[in-house]
């Protein structure tokens, strides 16, 4: 669950672990960096975390607002800025996605790597998507990506420590009838636990209408792909003009 500000974060713990623990991630990046192409700046990213995503939007010089709930990723993400010389494009925010510390009105406002899953009660995830639709000025687009485990995916994993980078192993404990994922992440110096939830693509569509959105698109893949049928949702879903 997002944390409210003041709280700790299960990513504090491993805010230095994180980095090498998500290297293999970066199908997403590119689509993202395009996207923000397409806006006029700057860009909100929910969920920030270290800027694997927001470092590289910087650095095709485009500014961004970074919002996460876990003030030792904001650190780390911080020192990755300072290191690519993009610290002066990425304005790190602590607080909360369902109240994100953001006056400025934007034309696109951004959330990677799942990280609305970890708005566990719809009465979040509606309260996230009110807070994005504010932050939107009328035309202005929310892209985020989100998945729906298929049932081959739980088998494999379930409840099982996997290697998933070198001495970085986790494990996914899942509930399929709640719809939960008890995930744990352990290095050699740190490790910690946190708690997601999924929905279905159908409820996501709903949920964006109903707090006001029109959705452009939903993909199966960062490749704009058409969704048909699968774990990935990557959504684009728009500020009525009107």
């Amino acid at each position: 669950m997002s944390r409210l500000r003041g709280e700790a974060s299960p990513y504090d713990a491993i805010a230095e672990l994180y980095d090498p623990w998500s290297r293999s991630v970066v199908e997403d990046v590119g689509f993202y960096v395009e996207e923000a192409r397409r806006a006029r700046p700057p860009v909100v990213e929910l969920g920030v975390g270290t800027g694997r995503v927001a470092i590289p939007v910087a650095a095709a010089g485009i500014p961004v607002i970074g919002v996460d709930s876990s003030a030792r990723m904001l650190a780390v993400c911080s020192e990755r800025a300072e290191l690519a010389g993009v610290a002066g494009t990425v304005d790190l925010r602590l607080g909360d996605l369902r109240r994100p510390p953001v006056g400025e009105r934007v034309e696109l406002v951004i959330s990677p790597f799942r990280s609305f899953l970890h708005l566990e009660a719809e009465d979040d995830r509606r309260t996230a998507l009110d807070a994005a639709f504010d932050l939107l000025e009328p035309g202005g687009r929310l892209v985020f990506d989100v998945f729906a485990p298929g049932a081959e995916d739980i088998e494999q994993t379930h409840d099982r420590w996997l290697e998933r980078e070198p001495g970085i192993h986790e494990r996914a404990v899942w509930d399929s009838e709640r719809r939960r994922l008890v995930l744990s992440v352990r290095g050699r110096d740190a490790e910690t636990t946190m708690s997601l939830a999924w929905v279905s693509p159908e409820e996501w569509r709903a949920l964006l209408v109903e707090t006001g959105f029109e959705v452009d698109a939903h993909y199966g893949w960062f490749d704009r792909s058409r969704y048909r049928g699968g774990e990935d949702s990557i959504w684009s879903a728009r500020r009525p003009r009107g």
